[in-house]
């Protein structure tokens, strides 16, 4: 791949990106959204794993201490994106309400480079979390109806470092940013209506911090430890209230505007992994995340319902064979599967909300390069417990491209 391609695709990448469209779940109402593992093409087909992956052929976001396993003379470049087909039930309608929707885009970019022979480095744009909603009910003496978009997004720079050989650590530093927007428009019946909308804008940093350990046991057997830390920190940036009245041409009422700083914050996350690899063959990894959401708040403003956090976990497990790297292309051909179990960080009322998936997916070689196509399959399913109340069903077309190149590599004149 030449320069000026890569920087077209960066650039392209950039644009789909901030224009991308927004799954749409009644579920992103709440907090900021629904939220993002930074699982890659490839690892959202294993289920979500990540944390103890440890690949030079690979970018892994989810753990920076990945980036130190770079080859000196590599650059990879890694995008993906996902297509969403979302089927829902709602329960607390009689007759139950069915729906159908659809939605996706642009999932990530990134890429990585070597610095000497211990340390890599990565740099990408991810999203945090994503909010696209829209409904409506019936009040006493009028019409309700909600809308909410927007989003956080994580523009990231990492290093990782091999500090003596099996062990390695890392960091992601992130500049956050973005605005997550939730409107409420009420209409009654003698003919007047009024628009509020709640802006919550984040312009902040954020720190993750990862280790991974690696023991082979003699040629053929290798078993993996992760570990990844992020700090509970209180956010930075602005929300407020605006009402406008639509009969009149009126200024817009600002009904409040409060500063996020001591008010809204995200929590500790803590990650594990263990992974066990067989000749480079085979890959199985097992992880663990959790997030203390219940010991945070949100700020709360004026016309618009306080929302509470429950506890984030998430159980995932993947595999992915290969049964010849060196061989033909159908020997060179990956195939991943996976699963995961959690409960999600928002709170339906007093209801949490579970959610759970099974994945497959194919890494496909190109011929004249080192270059992969991975392409996978997810199916999720969503709800509120004990009441159910709205069931999701979700299946999402994932493709990657996943850029190995010798950028470095310069022959020598004879």
């Amino acid at each position: 791949m030449k320069i000026n391609k890569l920087i077209a695709v960066c650039a392209l990448a950039a644009c789909v990106f901030s224009a991308s469209a927004q799954i749409s779940s009644p579920y992103s109402k709440f907090g900021y959204g629904l939220l993002n593992d930074n699982a890659t093409s490839a690892q959202s087909q294993m289920g979500g794993v990540g944390y103890a992956m440890n690949s030079g052929r690979q970018i892994n976001v989810m753990n920076p201490a990945s980036y130190a396993a770079i080859d000196s003379l590599t650059f990879l470049f890694d995008m993906g994106v996902d297509f969403t087909s979302i089927k829902s039930t709602d329960t607390g309608i009689q007759p139950q309400v069915k729906e159908q929707r659809y939605g996706g885009g642009l999932d990530y970019m990134t890429l990585q480079v070597p610095i000497g022979h211990r340390f890599g480095a990565s740099l990408g744009l991810l999203p945090y979390s994503s909010v696209g909603y829209s409904f409506g009910s019936e009040i006493k003496n009028g019409l309700n109806t909600r809308q909410g978009s927007g989003g956080l997004n994580q523009l990231y720079l990492g290093f990782g470092a091999r500090i003596i050989d099996g062990l390695n650590v890392g960091a992601n530093i992130s500049y956050m940013f973005g605005n997550v927007v939730n409107d409420v428009y009420v209409a009654t019946d003698n003919g007047s209506s009024s628009l509020f909308e709640h802006v919550t804008e984040v312009r902040d940093y954020h720190l993750q911090f990862g280790l991974q350990y690696h023991r082979t046991f003699g040629s053929d057997n290798t078993v993996g430890l992760g570990l990844v830390y992020s700090p509970k920190k209180s956010l930075l940036g602005h929300a407020w209230v605006v009402k406008y009245d639509m009969q009149a041409d009126e200024v817009p009422d600002t009904l409040a505007r409060e500063k996020l700083n001591g008010n809204a914050y995200l929590p500790e996350t803590w990650g594990g992994g263990l992974s066990y690899s067989w000749r480079k063959r085979l890959l199985v990894e097992a992880d663990f995340t959790y997030q203390p959401w219940s010991k945070v708040s949100m700020l709360k403003l004026p016309a618009f319902e306080t929302t509470k956090f429950a506890d984030r976990w998430k159980a995932a497990f993947g595999a992915q064979y290969t049964h010849n790297p060196r061989g033909n292309y159908l020997g060179r051909l990956t195939t991943r599967i996976g699963g995961f179990y959690g409960r999600d960080y928002m709170m339906v009322g007093a209801n949490k909300v579970n959610e759970y998936g099974l994945t497959v997916g194919f890494g496909l070689p190109t011929l004249s390069s080192k270059t992969i196509i991975n392409i996978g399959f997810e199916w999720k399913h969503r709800q509120a417990s004990p009441n159910p109340m709205l069931k999701e069903n979700y299946f999402s077309v994932k493709l990657g491209v996943n850029f190995n190149e010798l950028w470095f590599f310069q022959n020598k004149i004879k």
